[in-house]
């Protein structure tokens, strides 16, 4: 399929759409594309701090690999 029948469908499905979240993801999505400016300076301090501790949690060998919790679950 090519972007722009993908747009076009796009578009049919915005028309209907009536989910207020997803119209809000939506909007977020948009609006990030036209901003040029680095995406960390937007979130909160809460956030920063769990993607930290997380590169830590990488950095010391406690994390599992995807393809490990796959294997693990049958997926």
């Amino acid at each position: 399929m090519g972007h722009e029948a993908i747009k076009l469908e796009l578009i049919e499905w915005l028309t209907k759409l009536e989910d207020d979240d997803t119209l809000d993801y939506l909007k977020v999505v948009k609006e990030s594309c036209n901003v040029h400016e680095d995406w960390w300076n937007d979130l909160t301090a809460q956030q920063k701090s769990g993607i930290k501790r997380g590169l830590q949690d990488i950095k010391n060998g406690r994390a599992i690999s995807h393809m490990d919790v796959k294997l693990k679950y049958g997926l």
